[in-house]
């Protein structure tokens, strides 16, 4: 089964992955006391399979083609989970960065410059080190830019939904949240805080 969704129907399997859990099971009957070597026991298996004939194989090949059928029919039925991944839309705001984020584009480029051929991960784990060294007064300024972008990614945010959604009962209780959070205030009538979104 799949790690995601336990409904997704399982793998289809190969001629050889069928011939391998057949000498499996062969191996379970005979010796069912004596562990398996995984690797000496698919050593054994590969040439065993090497050296079969094709109409030895041709047990196996059924098996599989017949897998292969039961996994195209089950996949036809499957549909991926409800509430899976919604698709992006590619009008929406980029996400702002983050104070560490903004500390690292800013440094990235001179520690390249001072370490040439550097790594990506180190590159990575001399930024993590040189962050966590800062005073919170000196991470202060990249934590309040990070604020301020946020900011405003939010407001664009909003008024795209707000732009967005038709039902104007739903779109005046989305341009009201975004108005009552940037002005903590509740005496605006419905068109002067619909206005301020579509302007």
């Amino acid at each position: 089964m799949a790690k995601g969704d336990p409904k997704k129907p399982k793998g289809k399997m190969s001629a050889y992955a069928f011939f391998v859990q057949t000498c499996r099971e062969e191996h379970k009957k005979k010796n069912p006391e004596v562990p398996v070597n995984f690797a000496e026991f698919s050593k054994k298996c590969s040439e065993r399979w090497k050296t079969m004939s094709g109409k030895e194989k041709s047990k196996f090949d059924e098996m599989a083609k017949a897998d292969k059928v039961r996994y195209d029919r089950e996949m036809k039925d499957y549909g991926p989970a409800k509430g899976g991944k919604k698709k992006k839309d590619p009008n929406a705001p980029k996400r702002p960065p983050s104070g560490f984020f903004l500390f690292c584009s800013e440094f990235r480029p001179k520690i390249k410059s001072t370490n040439p051929g550097i790594s990506i991960g180190d590159v990575a784990k001399k930024l993590g080190e040189m962050w966590n060294n800062l005073s919170d007064s000196e991470k202060q300024p990249y934590i309040t830019k990070a604020a301020k972008l946020k900011e405003k990614y939010e407001k664009v945010r909003w008024t795209g939904v707000c732009h967005k959604i038709g039902g104007l009962g739903v779109m005046w209780l989305l341009c009201k949240a975004e108005y009552l959070a940037q002005h903590a205030t509740a005496s605006l009538s419905r068109s002067a805080l619909c206005a301020g979104s579509h302007a």
